[in-house]
């Protein structure tokens, strides 16, 4: 006798949670192989599960027990209601991201905007802002030319016109100037390595995750080079790590001793956005 969807959920739920891994794997990795959306996935949980679909959810089940993340296995994760491809070269988007862009875009002037996303990876970041404001000019900026390979398709496949420079922060658009400039830069101090989750620690980039001195590294270098690239009226907005928002706000403010500099906590209370955004430039008298 054929085993159920309900039953299949429930004993892939059981055996990722006896591993330590997330029970809800489950549901999204039988959603990607019976090509189901949610509502008809609930909608169908005494039907029974085709062998084939059985055995190839057992076999990937089991992969993700062993700590490799979903996104790995499918091969692409949701973000800001589209569908990113993601493999080991790039950082799998995260929600706390989608609400940096949320964000951005609330606080984005009308009119065309030159936009820049330093450290693009999958392009998640860029691409959306793209896609929400058409009218804006983005650039997309990577060391990694892998991962810039994974951002070029996302691209490509979500019809996306932006531009993308492979090299160090900044250095790739050196003399340019952007009205806007976002990043979520690598901010986990290397000490804090054996905390993360195995599917976060073993199965991502080290260089999109870790940053040298307390996880500020980059912020510090954000706050020395942006200067030079952004426009005295801008925005610069970077997403950071829980209690890192003191430390980065300090080091903006050294950089925009006129600026407005907020740090914007998520729902639970932790700090997780930086904004910089007004007088940009390096005199106190109004600018227009």
């Amino acid at each position: 006798m054929a085993i159920t969807i309900h039953e299949a959920l429930r004993w892939a739920s059981s055996f990722l949670q006896e591993n330590g891994v997330e029970p809800t794997a489950g549901e999204w990795l039988l959603r990607h192989h019976g090509k189901m959306e949610r509502a008809k996935l609930l909608a169908s949980l005494r039907d029974p599960l085709p062998e084939s679909v059985w055995q190839a959810f057992k076999q990937d089940v089991a992969v993700i027990a062993s700590g490799v993340p979903v996104q790995h296995v499918i091969g692409y994760e949701q973000f800001y209601g589209r569908t990113f491809l993601v493999n080991g070269d790039v950082l799998i988007p995260r929600p706390e991201t989608e609400e940096l862009v949320a964000l951005v875009l609330n606080k984005l002037k009308p009119g065309p905007q030159a936009i820049l996303d330093v450290g693009t990876g999958s392009g998640a970041i860029a691409l959306t802002l793209k896609l929400e404001r058409p009218d804006c000019y983005v650039t997309a900026t990577d060391i990694s030319e892998k991962a810039l390979d994974v951002a070029r398709e996302n691209a490509q496949r979500l019809g996306a016109d932006i531009t993308f420079a492979k090299g160090d922060l900044l250095a790739p658009v050196a003399g340019a100037v952007f009205d806007v400039i976002v990043s979520n830069p690598p901010y986990i101090p290397y000490r804090d390595r054996d905390s993360l989750a195995v599917h976060v620690r073993e199965f991502e980039p080290e260089m999109a995750l870790f940053a040298e001195e307390d996880g500020l590294m980059f912020y510090r270098r954000l706050a020395e080079e942006v200067p030079a690239c952004i426009h005295p009226r801008s925005l610069v907005a970077v997403e950071i790590g829980a209690g890192q928002g003191e430390a980065v706000q300090a080091l903006f403010a050294a950089a925009f001793p006129f600026a407005d500099i907020n740090i914007v906590y998520d729902i639970n209370g932790k700090d997780r956005i930086v904004f910089v955004s007004g007088n940009l430039g390096r005199q106190g008298h109004n600018i227009d």
